[in-house]
């Protein structure tokens, strides 16, 4: 109790002080003549323009924080990029000094989406692009996340795709971890690859991309993750089920890519491969 007399005495013109303020201010919050309640509207408007001439000091710190953070991922994406180019031109490199054909580039031709077709087993869309435009029989089409399908039939200005989701649709896939190959199509509920040997080592999150053993479609191409791998007692290969990349029900825009086929391959495969 002394301490706290002690340090009362030590202070009490400051706490009288407070005391006094507080007790100014509850006065003038009570009174409502009109002189006080000018003095409020001033006091409001002045604290008003304090705090938007002092605003920007958090704001400041605040953007500080966040123009660190965009600077390492800057600093991120600026190593992945080096690292990405340096692998290209070693890629090249490998590729001449082995007398390795070079991969074709392709183009690809902006499509918006005028129809669609939901019939279960049979999903279609169709194209405002046809055969003027490049978007012929058999082209792969594709979207900014994936592949979405490849275009059935055509005319002069539109054109008909079929979805991945569809029970005639059929493409090589290839798990990208581990390199392994078979092929994808839709059973009515879920995207499957089945002849995937049980010696592989398939887990959830593999991603999965067109194979080189297509005609019709570019080779890496993202189709979509692995989402379940169950190989059935007795059995010699996995039944893979594949969450696709694309968003097949948002479908707007897509891309046709055009000059896909090597008309020489397909022409001594035709001769020999029965």
């Amino acid at each position: 109790m002394k301490q706290f007399l002690d340090i009362f005495s030590l202070f009490k013109e400051y706490l009288v002080l407070a005391l006094c303020i507080l007790l100014s201010a509850l006065l003038l919050s009570l009174n409502d003549n009109v002189q006080m309640r000018s003095i409020r509207s001033v006091a409001v408007v002045a604290i008003g323009f304090a705090q938007d001439l002092f605003d920007f000091i958090p704001k400041y710190f605040s953007l500080r924080k966040e123009n660190t953070i965009l600077r390492e991922h800057n600093v991120a994406l600026s190593d992945e990029v080096s690292l990405l180019r340096e692998s290209k031109l070693e890629n090249m490199r490998l590729r001449k000094l082995l007398a390795l054909r070079d991969r074709e580039s392709f183009a690809y031709v902006a499509a918006n989406v005028v129809g669609k077709n939901e019939q279960p087993m049979r999903t279609t869309i169709t194209l405002d692009v046809g055969e003027s435009k490049g978007a012929v029989y058999n082209r792969p089409v594709v979207t900014d996340a994936g592949l979405a399908g490849k275009i059935i039939a055509a005319s002069a200005q539109y054109s008909i795709v079929q979805l991945m989701l569809h029970k005639d649709f059929r493409v090589s896939a290839r798990l990208q971890r581990t390199r392994a190959d078979g092929i994808l199509f839709w059973d009515g509920e879920h995207l499957l690859i089945k002849n995937v040997p049980r010696t592989q080592d398939v887990k959830k999150g593999d991603v999965v991309l067109t194979s080189s053993m297509s005609t019709v479609y570019p080779e890496g191409i993202r189709i979509g993750v692995v989402s379940s791998a169950e190989i059935v007692p007795g059995g010699l290969f996995y039944t893979i089920i594949v969450d696709p990349a694309v968003n097949f029900s948002g479908l707007e825009e897509v891309f046709v890519i055009s000059g896909v086929a090597d008309t020489a391959r397909v022409a001594v495969e035709a001769q020999f491969v029965k």
